[in-house]
């Protein structure tokens, strides 16, 4: 008898207020540890478009807020690690699974790697060549442990997805209460000069130097593609390879009007406060 497929939950929830979609993910991993829901996987949008940082990032050193102004972004320290992302042209993911899911190996390196499978599995329904970076040499490790660059797709990680050796897909990873969350970006399209000047450099020749770097490092699905990608073909590429990359079935889920007041409510009161978003 064929095993019957695991059953995940899925939630596009569309483009949200940045506020909302951190604290839309926080709730889903809160929700899982509780057992009140199974595994999810959630696609979304910004709107505004964002500056998502990392936890542990600090922004009066790093983060150049006139520009962010300037260009009329959202701003948000996420609950996971990691660097700035420019969250604009883009398809968001996150999947939220416990810990202890009979598929989810225990080391943050591989568990990566198999929710990343299912990644992989969407650029390849795209048409593109991607695969799995793993750091050969000492150097490229060492790299790893100590990022100069305060911008995320700068840096290809361990099983990092690259096509055509560029980096096209950046995620992070958090794991609270016995709950593994990750999130990323899968971006379609990438407006350079806007990522860089929302950052703060030593002068402006490092600046360069590092826009030149990040040229030879990471790209936008629709700068290599041959045909040109909508986001609702991503969306049905991404959702595919989810389902075989895990191996598991995808029932589409919207939230209840109680569950909404849940997640505005965390929004208001962390992700909306400047207390959380400036703290370091």
């Amino acid at each position: 008898m064929k095993k019957e497929k695991e059953v995940w939950r899925f939630i596009d929830s569309g483009d949200c207020s940045p506020s909302f979609n951190m604290a839309l993910d926080e709730v889903l991993l809160q929700w899982h540890s509780e057992g009140k829901i199974p595994p999810t996987i959630r696609f979304y949008g910004w709107n505004p478009a964002t500056l998502s940082i990392g936890y542990f990032q600090k922004v009066g050193r790093e983060i150049d807020m006139d520009s962010v102004k300037k260009h009329d972004l959202g701003f948000v320290r996420r609950p996971t690690g990691g660097r700035g992302v420019l969250h604009e042209h883009e398809l968001t993911y996150s999947v939220i699974v416990s810990e202890d899911h009979p598929q989810m190996p225990k080391t943050v390196t591989e568990a990566y790697r198999v929710i990343s499978e299912g990644i992989l599995k969407g650029f390849h329904h795209l048409g593109l060549e991607a695969y799995f970076a793993v750091p050969k040499t000492e150097d490229e490790r060492d790299s790893l442990k100590n990022p100069r660059s305060a911008v995320c797709f700068d840096a290809p990680s361990w099983y990092e997805l690259v096509v055509e050796g560029l980096k096209v897909a950046g995620s992070a990873q958090t794991r609270q209460k016995g709950v593994i969350l990750q999130h990323g970006s899968i971006l379609l399209d990438l407006d350079e000069d806007k990522l860089f000047s929302l950052f703060q450099y030593p002068s402006e020749r490092v600046k360069e130097r590092m826009q030149m770097a990040f040229k030879n490092k990471a790209v936008a699905i629709n700068d290599i593609s041959p045909r040109r990608i909508t986001l609702s073909e991503a969306k049905e590429a991404f959702r595919k390879g989810f389902i075989e990359g895990l191996n598991i079935e995808l029932e589409p889920y919207q939230l209840s009007a109680e569950e909404l007041e849940v997640v505005n409510k965390l929004a208001q009161v962390r992700y909306e406060n400047d207390k959380w978003n400036y703290k370091r």
